[in-house]
């Protein structure tokens, strides 16, 4: 249930928020606007002010919403009404009503990012793991347990890491970037650094999903090798295990954190599920122990891996992330603004081929999300919420006809030509578009389906 109403707050949101950017300019620019409307289908609700020319309406299926203007290429217009109609403006005031709607995301997206900023959100400090065998943090000579301080990415002048989240979303950025970056590391916070750099630019960056921070080798934020809760009937109880308990090695072998204890756990079994016997030193009360485990077998994705039944890993250190007035709005404005960058250069790399259409993600997915983020707080929603802002803002700004950057593509023409486009091409285009989009929403879709599925 908290998936669907986040769902369809979301939606609601932010196809309001698009449409009211259209409606407010079209009405600053003198256009009549004959009805506001919030989804397709069946109205719920429907009212008109007293004095105003708009019908509001409110329909059954939140999945998109209009503004109708008068306009003589849809109804016949009176004569003294006709300087009302959206057609007969100037070609100025057609492209900024047409380009608001985005506009609108995007300035909700600097709003609830800077929002986020103002209240302040928890997040890992920014102290790594032990990096992935084989992995580019692995190679740099990273070993767990560093602090970062710093990263600059390509010939970029250094900036301080605020958290372990900033440092994913430098990485990420760097990556599809094709950018190396060097990160400033330290065995404490305040220590002195050393310059690491990791060759972001030798990756293939066709995905961007976890494989990628696997090949990064910076997966999560370091945490004590300790165990939570103890689940009934599972390999962690049956080997005399408890909450609390610090394991230091496995057959001999030091565990530097969760991590690699979780992945020492997984490689509990043999590659055909065969079971294993692991020893386990391990520290319980000031007192030295060893214990024999014996992780169950579980099959995940065609490959079997160890569970033990138990929490592994302590909760990562955190620490508060918020700004001040101005720093929390202009940092509102820079990642709204990186983030849609980023999403530019992904959806570049997809037309060329540099990136899998398996980056598409549709309404399941988006519905996914919402429900997870709105569970875990009201900040990590809002951040949602902007990152789908930006996504729908920059989505309809893409020269592709039936969306506003189509529209806008139109009215450069007009105004490189002097003349419109003919009606005869802009009926093809329109076809040319709706086909395009419905490829798109069907790949995302199918992903969709995919990724819920595996």
């Amino acid at each position: 249930m908290l998936t669907v109403i986040a769902f369809v707050v979301a939606l609601g949101l932010l196809i309001t928020v698009h449409e009211y950017g259209h409606y407010r300019v079209a009405v600053a620019c003198g256009v009549k606007v004959l009805r506001f409307s919030v989804g397709f289908g069946k109205p719920l609700l429907r009212w008109q002010p007293k004095g105003s020319p708009t019908e509001f309406v409110l329909c059954a299926l939140p999945l998109g919403g209009y503004v109708r203007m008068l306009d003589e290429r849809e109804a016949p217009v009176d004569a003294a009404d006709r300087h009302l109609a959206f057609n007969t403006q100037p070609l100025k005031s057609r492209a900024a009503i047409v380009a608001a709607g985005p506009v609108a995301n995007l300035l909700l997206a600097v709003v609830l990012y800077a929002v986020v900023n103002w209240s302040g959100v928890e997040e890992p400090q920014p102290v790594l793991a032990g990096p992935i065998a084989g992995s580019l943090a692995q190679e740099a000579g990273l070993k767990g347990g560093e602090w970062v301080a710093q990263t600059a990415a390509g010939d970029a002048e250094p900036e301080a890491v605020v958290s372990f989240e900033d440092l994913r979303w430098r990485l990420t950025q760097a990556a599809l970037s094709d950018d190396d970056i060097t990160l400033w590391v330290s065995a404490q916070e305040g220590g002195t650094t050393r310059a690491v750099t990791l060759p972001l630019s030798n990756l293939d960056v066709s995905e961007a999903d976890a494989q990628l921070y696997r090949n990064i080798g910076i997966l999560s934020p370091w945490t004590a090798p300790v165990l939570g809760d103890i689940l009934p009937d599972g390999a962690a109880m049956a080997a005399g295990l408890l909450a609390g308990d610090q394991v230091t090695h496995v057959d001999g072998h030091a565990v530097a954190d969760g991590l690699a204890l979780r992945n020492a756990i997984r490689e509990g079994v043999g590659p055909a599920g065969e079971p294993r016997v692991q020893q386990w030193a391990l520290q319980r009360r000031g007192e030295s122990l060893t214990l024999a485990v014996h992780p169950l077998p579980e099959q995940h994705e065609g490959a079997w891996m160890g569970r033990i039944g138990a929490y592994v890993g302590a909760p990562p250190a955190m620490l508060t992330v918020r700004y001040g007035a101005i720093d929390g709005l202009t940092q509102g404005v820079v990642r709204t603004w990186e983030v849609s960058w980023l999403t530019l250069k992904m959806m570049g790399r997809m037309v060329i081929g540099e990136a899998s259409l398996k980056n598409l993600s549709g309404p399941l997915t988006i519905a996914d999300y919402a429900g997870k983020s709105a569970s875990m707080g009201w900040t990590y929603y809002l951040v949602f919420l902007a990152l789908i802002s930006v996504s729908l803002g920059v989505l309809n700004l893409l020269p592709l006809p039936v969306l506003d950057g189509g529209h806008l593509m139109y009215y450069l023409w007009e105004g490189v030509t002097g003349r419109s486009v003919s009606a005869v091409w802009m009926e093809r285009l329109q076809r040319g578009g709706v086909a395009i989009l419905l490829a798109l929403m069907s790949v995302a879709l199918f992903n969709d389906v995919a990724r819920l599925a595996g």
